[in-house]
């Protein structure tokens, strides 16, 4: 923050999510009455676009007298009025002459309703304020007949280099302290940090708190409940952003599955640099296009967005960054699974082949210094099909615990599946110990089983692997096949570096 951003902060919409709770309770309520024709909220350019656009669908028009306008400033101009994008608020119509009972219901909810235009059939947008027409523009222009430019588009030249690079596993001298190091960085670390500071229990609502692949809310008076999470690999994208684009929705599904829900659909929140340069251009249309490709595939639609742009420092962008927010459902609160271990003796299998995948890995970012070469491959149909799988076997009861491989691999997913409980686990490795533990290979999950559910589980599940047990005592222990001891952490320590990298890094 500088002197000069500091004086711009007022200009930022604050939220006040109690009266935004308040308002869809009262919305909830209004849309159970047939005097309501339609609502929409108000989000990018306030009152001008959801006015135009609830007009232009209806192929209607609307008069609206600013005047009668709520404003929180006194001598608001028109031009402030309907571009303002003030928080909870919301644009209704409803039938005429059923006014005063709209308004008495958002009273109950100490909320302020004002009748501030009417519908016409002129199919314009005119305004009027201290009492004369200010504005008459057709609600098409302002909706439909928007004009939709085709930045030019332009393959960066790193993009051609990375691809064409084969890229093996980096040089690791222990494997002990890089486990360590990579659950300490802030891309993995536990971030209780942030989410402590704020009501997290949701109205005592919460079935899983923030820390596992999901969160999850019970629907009251149901047996049913919500699984949310939220995910983006900017490395990823960055080398290759519709690949990039496909892994963000797919993983994203993947800590719904593992939570034992059916993904729904995703908001999204696409962070970008210039678009006018053709690079940064190239960046968007390929990850939406992405994006795009592994919705229809794991039939999750895009059911709202927004879009951060120009997101430069001193001419360099950020990271291309769609972060995707995803929901699902559990169709029986017993369906819910996380991620850590439940008890010693179950057996821990991995679901999906390993490859040598460390193109924008942690483990390279790490060793490295730099992110380089092709990202992870992503199939989507493979996808699909491994996360029914588990989803099925989930509601068969045959899992006990079940958590994605993403950042870090393999080694972090089984420190984290630790972390929180009082025990540990013994795997063995089949191939090269690097590669097995820390490669970013998708579409892999990390599941523990009990004893007598092996066959069953392994009868639903096609590509699942044992690699070893969970045992009673905190250390997390990794063998070849020939038995040699790969690696030996003390589960207390690596927990310990994990939940402590972010305070130490903010210190």
């Amino acid at each position: 923050m500088s002197e000069e951003s500091e004086s711009k902060r007022p200009a930022v919409q604050v939220g006040d999510p109690f009266m935004e709770k308040l308002l869809l309770e009262a919305c909830l309520e209004l849309i159970q009455s047939d005097a309501l024709v339609g609502i929409q909220d108000m989000g990018a350019a306030g009152l001008t676009s959801s006015s135009a656009e609830m007009a232009s669908k209806a192929g209607s028009g609307i008069n609206m007298n600013l005047d009668l306008v709520p404003q929180r400033e006194i001598g608001m101009t028109a031009y402030e009025m309907m571009l303002s994008e003030s928080q909870e608020r919301m644009l209704i119509v409803v039938k005429k002459g059923r006014e005063q009972e709209i308004i008495d219901l958002f009273t109950r909810f100490e909320l302020e309703a004002v009748a501030i235009g009417e519908v016409t059939d002129s199919k314009k947008l005119r305004l009027f304020h201290g009492g004369e027409c200010i504005a008459e523009v057709p609600v098409d222009a302002l909706a439909e007949e928007a004009p939709v430019y085709h930045k030019p588009s332009a393959e960066p030249a790193y993009y051609v280099e990375y691809q064409q690079m084969n890229v093996g596993a980096p040089v690791v001298k222990d494997l002990n302290e890089t486990l360590k190091q990579l659950l300490s960085q802030p891309t993995i670390a536990s971030k209780e940090w942030v989410y402590k500071q704020y009501d997290h229990q949701v109205r005592t609502s919460t079935v899983v708190s923030p820390g596992s692949d999901a969160a999850v809310v019970r629907i009251r008076g149901t047996k049913k409940a919500l699984a949310m999470t939220t995910d983006c690999n900017s490395r990823y994208i960055y080398l290759d952003p519709e690949v990039g684009g496909q892994i963000a929705v797919a993983e994203a599904a993947r800590n719904i599955v593992c939570s034992g829900g059916v993904p729904l659909a995703i908001t999204d929140c696409l962070n970008f640099g210039n678009p006018e340069k053709p690079e940064i251009f190239w960046q968007l249309e390929k990850a939406v296009d992405g994006m795009s490709e592994a919705c229809k595939m794991l039939e999750a639609p895009v059911i709202g967005g927004n879009v951060s742009l120009y997101n430069e420092t001193n001419g360099t962008a950020v990271y291309p960054t769609p972060v995707v927010g995803m929901v699902g459902l559990i169709e029986d609160i017993q369906y819910v699974t996380t991620q850590e271990f439940k008890q010693a003796g179950d057996k821990i299998y991995v679901v999906g082949e390993t490859g040598e995948e460390f193109g924008g890995s942690e483990l390279q970012k790490l060793i490295e210094g730099r992110i380089f070469g092709p990202a992870p491959s992503i199939d989507l149909q493979v996808e699909k099909k491994r996360q029914q799988q588990i989803l099925k076997a989930i509601q068969s009861g045959l899992v006990q615990s079940a958590h994605d491989l993403a950042e870090g691999g393999l080694g972090v997913a089984l420190s984290e599946s630790c972390f929180g409980t009082e025990l540990g686990a013994t795997v063995t490795l089949q191939g090269e110990p690097v590669s097995e533990l820390f490669s970013e290979t998708q579409s892999r999950f990390l599941v523990s089983v009990k004893e007598e559910h092996q066959a069953q589980f392994e009868q639903l599940v096609e590509d699942a692997v044992p690699i070893g047990e969970v045992v009673s005592h905190r250390q997390l222990k990794v063998l070849s096949c020939e038995g040699t001891i790969h690696l030996l952490g003390d589960v207390q320590e690596l927990e310990a570096a994990w939940r402590g990298a972010i305070p130490c890094l903010l210190k």
